[in-house]
């Protein structure tokens, strides 16, 4: 039987649980399999489980329909294929613009005030992560109307939390020695920052900006499907008349844009790292 050794290379010696012990880990996986059987009690209350039964017949039958694409219609997602990627890059490059100097704001070494600015850029960048763009773009539509400004606004609305939360993480970690030596120069603020945390800083804001994107082209080809332009709103049209050739090619329009996205930043962060 093989000796069970601890990272210091001593043996470990097993012992055999007490009774009580015993009794309080099968009470604790009795109550872990009754909270679970609840939960998918309450989950499933209002469901109609014939139409559950009758899911595949229906999935099959819908996937039929969608087979063979209609080719033809990819003539006419040139252009909202081009506002899936303006939404996206236009979005980002203002959440870049908006979110840089908040994550200055919100880091501990750069803030000018830990009791006042930073917790009020830290509830901004919280706000911003904690409303899906979706939720964005239906206020907007509502504010701004349907089109693709409404998408631009949603989207860098939503990656402002995003580029601030990871950008000011990123400025916490930076070596201070290096800041300090700068300082110790007599250089000013713009000179600590452009020779002290700038040159420390790129490698992380480029490739937490590529990532940025990269989600942005995924999530600006749904946005259409609250009225805020692109794919989403194509994809809206083939599905409101139940045209699933066109839906097909549309869904594979989304992938291989993503597939290209994906491809861009990885070239992008293989370039910048």
């Amino acid at each position: 039987m093989p000796v069970v050794t601890s990272p210091a290379g001593q043996p470990i010696h097993w012992r055999l649980q007490t009774r009580s012990q015993q009794l309080a880990a099968w009470l604790g996986w009795l109550a872990l399999v009754a909270l679970t059987v609840f939960c998918w009690r309450v989950m499933t209350a209002g469901t109609i489980w014939a139409f559950v039964e009758d899911a595949p017949r229906q999935a099959a039958d819908i996937f039929g329909r969608m087979l063979p694409p209609r080719w033809s219609y990819a003539d006419r997602l040139w252009l909202p294929l081009w506002d899936t990627i303006n939404i996206a890059t236009l979005g980002t490059a203002l959440a870049i613009v908006l979110g840089t100097p908040l994550a200055f704001l919100a880091a501990r070494n750069t803030t000018p005030s830990t009791l006042l600015v930073r917790p009020i850029a830290l509830l901004i960048i919280v706000s911003s992560r904690s409303i899906n763009s979706l939720i964005w773009g239906l206020l907007l539509v509502a504010v701004l109307g349907p089109g693709v400004l409404a998408g631009i606004v949603a989207i860098a609305l939503r990656s402002i939390g995003f580029i601030g939360k990871l950008l000011y993480e990123a400025i916490e970690e930076i070596d201070e020695t290096q800041v300090e030596a700068i300082r110790a120069t007599g250089a000013g603020p713009a000179q600590v920052m452009a020779y002290g945390m700038v040159p420390q800083l790129l490698p992380a804001f480029g490739t937490i900006c590529v990532f940025r994107w990269d989600i942005n082209i995924r999530e600006s080809t749904v946005l259409g499907l609250v009225g805020a332009g692109g794919l989403g709103l194509a994809l809206e049209a083939s599905l409101n008349v139940l045209a699933w050739p066109q839906v097909t090619v549309i869904l594979l329009m989304i992938l291989a844009t993503v597939l290209i996205s994906e491809w861009v930043t990885a070239r992008v962060r293989r370039a910048i790292i």
